[in-house]
């Protein structure tokens, strides 16, 4: 229990200094000088993208950003999307692009797998690999009913002990439910737990500045490597410990906190958006809340509705930026050799090119036929590795949510939630519900 009010009293904390910032760390004057349309792919209306990059995506799907001294382009149609995440040849993932661009630093190379290209990236995934498969994950299958429900707990106390009877679900169930997770997965100590999770949100946080990003990744980095080097003395029977014993010389320190810090990116504040966000939408809308709580077998209904919430929400609004290797042609456009590009995942996922003809895509319709094509994930050898996990994850939490809470309603009025602004992972920062 003291574990889990420290990972409470933190997640209020972080939450709420977010807004809070002062000096250096909320420098909005940077964002005043940018052009709108710079802005454009991290703007959203509600859970929808703005209209305007629909608009554009139909007009448009690659089109220039107003950035000066720098070619920078805006892909936001789905094939387009697809072609240039499914090219890692004339397309560059490698950290080293970005340094000396918007305040990195060649020492805070994250390392892992979003940042590097092969042949280092095929070395590393190869290693990652078995573990992610379904098989090798259907081992965490009883300890993740086991944390929702220990979490569906605590929510249920924090709304007991409020003076209103209200309790915040980003709090108390979707921010520690992934974070528990990945605990277990990477074999992190128990009682590191409520530090463990720390390093997350601000790096994401475009409000913050470039500076506040990077320089979260720096202490994540440097908090990850305590914790390589503990596994290097004794490993554990989690992820790091089975590459240090499977592993351990081909894989160096630094490689190994850079996979851990990956995994954490991947896997804590997308999964905890996804789950609040998905909340919120049965909330607003009860039938998609009732057709999950009564179905004979949740499973069944939790699947379609897991895949389209994905496609819908795409929470990670834009993919790591690519730098063009060469001279290439996206979508009929030319792009020249050094020319960066950003893909708007949140963009290309409501594009009407991935459903059937006369689909509305920015429809939440979970009964129509599959769209399991969506980019939610990525695509190509950078797809996001843990997709698999995230997906167990919400498919056990929302039907132990609603079957646990079938009274369970927002406490405010929905225009009333305050959405993350500038957030290259998009949320909501607070879910105030009640649970009975």
């Amino acid at each position: 229990m003291s574990v889990r009010s420290a990972i409470a009293t933190w997640l209020t904390r972080l939450y709420f200094s977010r807004l809070r910032r002062k000096g250096g760390s909320l420098d909005l004057s940077v964002l005043s000088r940018l052009p709108d349309a710079v802005l454009l792919p991290l703007r959203r209306d509600g859970v929808d993208p703005v209209p305007e990059i629909g608009a554009l995506r139909d007009r448009e799907p690659v089109s220039k950003l107003p950035m000066p001294g720098m070619t920078v382009w805006l892909v936001s149609g789905y094939d387009e999307a697809k072609e240039v995440l499914g090219n890692a040849k004339a397309f560059s993932n490698d950290f080293r692009n970005l340094v000396g661009v918007g305040g990195a630093e060649a020492e805070q190379h994250p390392g892992g797998l979003g940042f590097c290209d092969p042949p280092d990236h095929t070395r590393l995934r190869r290693l990652l690999t078995p573990e992610f498969t379904m098989r090798r994950l259907s081992r965490l299958t009883p300890r993740i009913h086991a944390i929702i429900e220990e979490q569906l707990a605590q929510l249920e106390k924090a709304a007991q002990e409020s003076p209103d009877g209200t309790a915040d679900f980003v709090e108390h169930f979707a921010m520690p439910v992934p974070a528990l997770v990945i605990c277990e997965l990477l074999g992190v100590p128990y009682e590191e737990r409520d530090a463990f999770q720390q390093f997350s949100v601000a790096r994401f946080d475009v409000l913050g500045g470039a500076g506040a990003s990077f320089g979260a990744v720096s202490q994540s980095l440097d908090y990850l490597r305590g914790v390589v080097a503990e596994q290097r003395r004794d490993p554990g029977e989690g992820l790091l410990g089975m590459l240090v014993r499977e592993h351990g010389d081909n894989i160096t320190d630094e490689e190994l906190t850079g996979l851990a810090d990956g995994v954490l990116t991947g896997g804590l504040e997308t999964t905890a958006s996804m789950i609040a966000l998905g909340t919120m939408i049965m909330l607003k809308d009860r039938e998609h809340f009732t057709a999950l709580r009564d179905a004979e077998d949740p499973a069944t209904v939790a699947a379609p509705f897991v895949d389209e919430l994905l496609r819908h929400l795409t929470v990670v609004q834009t993919a790591f930026p690519r730098f063009a290797r060469e001279d290439t042609e996206i979508g009929g456009v030319q792009l020249a050799a050094g020319d960066i590009v950003i893909v708007s995942l949140s963009a290309a996922d409501r594009d009407p090119r991935l459903g059937a003809e006369g689909d509305d895509m920015d429809a939440f319709l979970p009964a129509r036929p599959p769209t399991s094509s969506h980019l939610a994930f990525g695509y190509g050898i950078h797809r996001c590795i843990g997709a698999e996990l995230g997906k167990m994850e919400l498919r056990a939490a929302f039907p132990q949510l609603v079957r646990r809470f079938p009274e369970l309603r927002l406490a405010v009025e929905p225009s009333e939630l305050e959405f993350r602004k500038l957030s290259i992972v998009y949320g909501v920062e607070r879910l105030p519900v009640r649970v009975g």
